[in-house]
């Protein structure tokens, strides 16, 4: 069964409305609760000091002391508490018989409520009582003459109902300003979930957990090493493939967050992360590890950001492109083989119609005679099956192209100590010929000589053909990467030719001249394979 999968602007707006509401409604109770003592507080001290003035004043002082003056008192506490606003003013004798009431026929009785008998006997309080005219809040103070004598005691009440109505109020106010920061805060919350939605590219998180699976997926099963880092050189990613070409080259620590030049002296990320140009198809050495490296920056809104490298062990893409060209190789003597052999059918289908039999039995002879010297004298000749099948498959193919390819093995081509050597020299070879024949394709006399002599531990091979030649002005350029006068996606040829002499410790010279053809040497250190060449 699926599970239901929210969105992140759903998701972002529950949370964040639901801490917003939890906050408020802590933040309400807190206050709540705080201003509700503080109204209280605030209506004690105000009944406090209302009984405090009455019970100063000395008005009432002298009236208590004399029982003829009620009157006054019930007058002067009438005005107060018309003044302040208070539920009643009472004052009473030590007896607690009341001497003055909001209500004229409660003066002359006893103070209801009972909350009184701690004022009689000197004491300021404040307390909370229902008497004659309901629930209130009171305020006791004892009143004294000039001799220090208790004479009386002011009660001062304020209505509990306006209490509560004070409490509504304020707790009014504070759900109001609750709702609206509610408000503000969903509103906040559908802002900044459009805010991330679209950072995020308007993805999902369960879109987005995908895509990481995935990515990680991807990094980890690819054959190729993969290295990231930041803008601050520090390595935030290695792949399984680089760990392995790491391990074997004997860095066995886990790079992750240590700077990259720590780890790899070698980089030139760094270069990459400065400059924001890509450099491909390198070649860089980690302890004796030749690898191939493409280094390219991670640019985000127009900023380098960091840089990524993809790299490979060279052996593997050599022992690829061997496997490659061999095949190529295979397939294209068959091409020429197949071309010429339907050419020489045409050939005798001819003589016979014509019945020129003797003529078709020579023809047949000196093929057969030709075949078997040139294939004889490489085989006998070259040890290596897989250079001398790769000479074959280019007789063929000179043929093909009406190129007079005259290959001369002038002493035995042992099998090499190191089976390297035979790519580096298909390399050397392949593009030599393919090179020469492609030069000639104009020319009138297309012929192509090709020397090889193996003697103490040197193979030479010259290459001579009767090609256009190559100017001086272009002689250097033509062993420049990619450079080329034939158009786009051509001028390899001649710079892997170089790069495979450098890689066996080899030298070459070209000598050529325009109109008059360009001649190639080369000279390699050749280590035969246990093979004792007399």
């Amino acid at each position: 069964m699926r599970t239901q999968r929210f969105k992140l602007s759903t998701i972002i707006i529950f949370f964040v409305c639901l801490v917003v509401l939890v906050s408020l409604m802590i933040t309400d109770l807190l206050i709540s609760n705080t201003v509700s003592e503080n109204i209280r507080k605030h209506q004690d001290e105000k009944a406090r000091m209302v009984a405090r003035t009455v019970a100063t004043s000395q008005i009432i002082i002298d009236a208590l002391e004399d029982d003829q003056k009620t009157k006054v008192i019930q007058d002067y506490t009438k005005e107060i508490q018309s003044a302040t606003d208070m539920m009643f003013i009472v004052v009473m004798d030590m007896n607690g018989i009341r001497r003055s009431h909001p209500n004229p026929e409660q003066i002359g009785k006893h103070f209801v409520g009972g909350d009184e008998k701690e004022a009689l006997k000197g004491k300021e309080y404040v307390s909370s009582s229902r008497g004659t005219l309901g629930e209130s809040l009171r305020a006791f103070t004892p009143i004294y003459n000039k001799t220090g004598e208790q004479i009386g005691v002011a009660a001062v009440g304020i209505s509990l109902t306006s209490v509560e109505e004070a409490l509504g109020r304020s707790h009014r106010s504070i759900l109001t300003v609750t709702i609206l920061g509610l408000l503000v805060g969903v509103l906040g919350a559908i802002l900044l979930a459009r805010y991330i939605k679209r950072i995020l590219f308007g993805l999902e998180p369960f879109a987005i957990a995908k895509i990481f699976e995935e990515r990680s997926t991807m990094l980890q099963s690819v054959h190729e090493g993969i290295i990231a880092v930041d803008h601050e050189q520090r390595i935030t990613l290695v792949n399984q493939s680089a760990r392995h070409i790491f391990h074997k080259a004997g860095l066995s620590q886990d790079p992750i967050g240590m700077k990259i030049h720590e780890y790899l002296p070698s980089t030139r990320l760094d270069q990459v992360l400065e400059t924001g140009k890509p450099e491909l198809d390198e070649e860089q050495m980690i302890n004796g590890i030749s690898i191939l490296v493409n280094r390219v920056p991670l640019v985000v809104n127009g900023e380098v950001v960091g840089a990524i490298s993809t790299f490979r062990d060279k052996s593997d893409v050599k022992q690829l492109a061997e496997q490659l060209t061999g095949v190529k190789t295979y397939a294209e003597a068959l091409r020429a083989q197949s071309h010429e052999f339907m050419n020489r059918l045409h050939v005798i289908l001819g003589m016979v119609q014509m019945k020129y039999y003797n003529d078709l039995s020579d023809y047949i002879r000196t093929l057969v005679g030709h075949q078997n010297q040139e294939i004889g004298n490489l085989a006998q000749q070259i040890k290596d099956p897989a250079l001398a099948g790769f000479l074959m498959g280019k007789l063929s193919y000179a043929r093909e192209e009406n190129v007079q390819l005259m290959i001369e093995v002038n002493s035995v081509i042992p099998e090499p100590a190191d089976p390297k050597i035979v790519h580096e020299l298909i390399t050397i070879l392949g593009n030599l010929i393919d090179n020469a024949i492609e030069a000639m394709a104009d020319s009138s006399d297309k012929i192509l000589d090709v020397t090889l002599q193996y003697c103490d531990k040197f193979l030479t091979m010259e290459v001579l053909d009767s090609g256009p030649g190559i100017s001086e002005e272009y002689q250097k350029s033509v062993l420049e990467k990619g450079y080329s006068t034939k158009g786009e996606n051509r001028g390899y040829g001649l710079y892997l030719v170089k790069k495979s002499i450098e890689s066996l410790s080899g030298e070459w010279t070209i000598d050529s001249k325009l109109l008059l053809g360009t001649e190639i040497h080369i000279r390699i250190p050749y280590e035969a394979k246990g093979w004792n060449h007399d």
